[in-house]
């Protein structure tokens, strides 16, 4: 069975000449992150996530997180002290803000680490996911009090966050939600009702966990408006900011799940004594979805890198097993050779390759973008990466998660039938990863946050100045002859998404909205692909460009990748193009 390596070379490249960290360096607070030093730390990274962390996922999809007769969460063998050395050696507070105790890193730094640990186990580092979300919305929307209290030890590691939103008749509409919030007289509330689907809602690896509740308060509105906030920690702190007493929720049970077994998802009952869990506010009364969103959002981009993240690992996997595995004889051919050498193994190789550098390219950019956002030098620049980050986010988080759905599920086929065997680890990437297109919001409803919100930002200028960028990439590709096919394809992709956005802008317009929601996913994957090839076609410039720290064989393949994505699966989106304006009336007419 293969182990994880960080592919160093692909994320410095990437990192460097589609992200420009040079540019994210010379940022206010940034000047300490200029890319050799960043480098530095990346070697550090790999090592740390392929050596420690990696050889845990084979064990955590065994032993699985337990629930004990005491109600507490046991963690698999190996994990408690893993943890504590991702800790102690700073990686939990890599990009955290460096005034609650963070490494200062920009975002776009923390997201390739972030790349390491979902690759090396995806488990273990949803814990971390949860945690940086719980960070933001308290750094953001907290009291001087409770970043006092809970901020710096969230920044660190030492303790873990988690985000309730979901119960037992409130999945996607949180308008549901009927968990109440009882006021007290010293300014904090008493929590009562259950939740589900807590990611990391328990377990034994920090002292504390903190509970970010989504809760009603007495006589607040039915709906989303009537939502509240809540930080709700597992034992409340003492004087000293130590854990004190248990605080009034149990952990019911753990979900038995097709994958992430070593993450427990938990059902959590507050008040289950009948004195109510001590919960107190974040931000305002009833202004709680708002500042869930805080959490949610960077947590969409966190949840598109776990499809980049398993598809680089189910790569890794395929590609070492089709290395050694030995059969069938090629045309002309007297001796078996190994599989890798077959056309067909080499165009699912390939094209398991190409849509996992394009991920890795969107992501990488969509948090240049949010670096630029927080830190821009203008507010022209800052207003603009907003922008461009709130078009990208169901982007990122959809096309990426369905890509790894179908890359994983790829990497199977690549071993053939030894990749229905759970012994050889291929199927695991894959039930790890079919989770990722669901939570965080499903896909559709990524789907249709991009055709009724992000679409008609600024009445489509947002749209349109993102397909004016993509479009300047064609004057570079021209300078290159054996990229002319890569330039038309991508010119032709640009065009069909220009046409397709307008059509449905129309329809937006006239108040029509059945064929809008009907053409939402396929949209939303033709605009990730046609975004895939523009920054594969970024890459395959800066490639043709030769930087210096990187020798020819590594840039001829990564010039030879972009024109495999370019000129062999980008036409795809074409194709989407009938479906998208092809309304709802087929679908309206079926019956169920």
């Amino acid at each position: 069975m293969s182990e994880y390596v960080a592919p160093l070379a692909d994320m410095r490249f990437t990192l460097n000449h589609v992200a420009d960290l040079e540019r994210i360096s010379k940022l206010n607070g940034y000047q300490h992150a200029d890319p050799a030093t960043v480098s530095t730390v990346l070697d550090e990274a790999g090592r740390f996530f392929t050596e420690v962390i990696s050889p845990l996922n084979r064990v955590g999809d065994l032993e699985g997180s337990v629930l004990g007769p005491d109600g507490q969460v046991r963690t698999p063998t190996g994990f408690k002290e893993a943890y504590e050395l991702y800790v102690e050696a700073g990686w939990a507070a890599a990009h955290m803000p460096a005034d609650w105790g963070g490494g200062g890193l920009p975002y776009v730094v923390g997201v390739v680490i972030e790349e390491m640990f979902k690759s090396a186990n995806l488990a273990f580092s949803l814990c971390a996911l949860l945690t940086h979300g719980a960070v933001e919305a308290v750094r953001t929307h907290g009291s001087d009090e409770l970043k006092s209290r809970y901020l710096e030890k969230l920044v660190t590691g030492e303790w873990s966050g988690t985000m309730n939103l979901t119960e037992p008749e409130a999945g996607s509409d949180l308008g549901a939600v009927r968990t109440k919030a009882v006021p007290q007289p010293d300014g904090s509330y008493r929590l009562f009702g259950t939740k589900i689907f807590i990611t990391w809602g328990d377990q034994d690896l920090t002292d504390n966990v903190i509970h970010l509740v989504l809760a009603r308060t007495p006589d607040s509105p039915r709906g989303t408006k009537g939502i509240s906030m809540f930080l709700v920690p597992k034992y409340l702190p003492d004087e000293q900011g130590n854990p004190g007493p248990r605080n009034d929720y149990k952990i019911v049970s753990i979900e038995h799940k097709l994958g992430i077994h070593a993450s427990p998802t938990c059902v959590i009952s507050f008040g289950d004594s009948g004195e109510g869990a001590v919960g107190y506010l974040v931000g305002d009364e009833m202004e709680g979805m708002r500042n869930m969103f805080t959490m949610m959002n960077p947590a969409r981009i966190g949840v598109g890198m776990e499809g980049l993240a398993l598809s680089e690992r189910a790569y890794q996997r395929a590609l070492a097993y089709a290395r050694q595995r030995v059969q069938g004889r090629p045309p002309g051919g007297h001796q078996p050779v190994p599989i890798v050498e077959h056309p067909d193994v080499r165009r699912m190789l390939l094209t398991m390759r190409a849509n996992t550098e394009a991920m890795r390219c969107l992501l990488y950019y969509t948090a240049q973008q949010g670096d630029l956002m927080l830190h821009g030098g203008t507010a022209a620049e800052r207003e603009s990466a907003a922008d461009h980050i709130a078009l990208l986010t169901p982007i990122v988080k959809a096309w990426s998660t369905d890509l790894g759905v179908e890359m994983t599920s790829l990497g199977i086929q690549v071993h053939g039938g030894m990749g229905y065997v759970e012994e050889t680890g291929a199927a695991q990437h894959f039930r790890d990863i079919r989770i990722a297109p669901i939570y965080e919001g499903t896909n559709g409803i990524q789907a249709m946050d991009l055709v009724l919100r992000k679409l008609p930002l600024a009445d489509g200028a947002v749209v349109a100045r993102l397909l004016t960028t993509m479009s300047s990439v064609l004057d570079e590709l021209a300078d290159y002859d054996d990229l002319e096919a890569t330039r038309d394809s991508l010119a032709d992709a640009i065009d069909g998404l220009a046409g397709t956005s307008a059509w449905l802008g129309a329809r937006l317009a006239e108040g029509d909205l059945d064929p809008v929601l009907a053409a939402a996913t396929p949209y939303l994957r033709q605009f990730g692909i046609v975004v895939g090839g523009w920054l594969m076609a970024v890459s395959a410039v800066a490639a043709k460009k030769g930087p210096a720290d990187f020798d020819a064989d590594f840039l001829s393949e990564k010039v030879n990748t972009a024109r495999f994505y370019n000129e062999h699966l980008l036409p795809q989106s074409l194709g989407l193009i009938p479906t998208i304006e092809g309304g709802a009336d087929l679908l309206n007419a079926a019956r169920f």
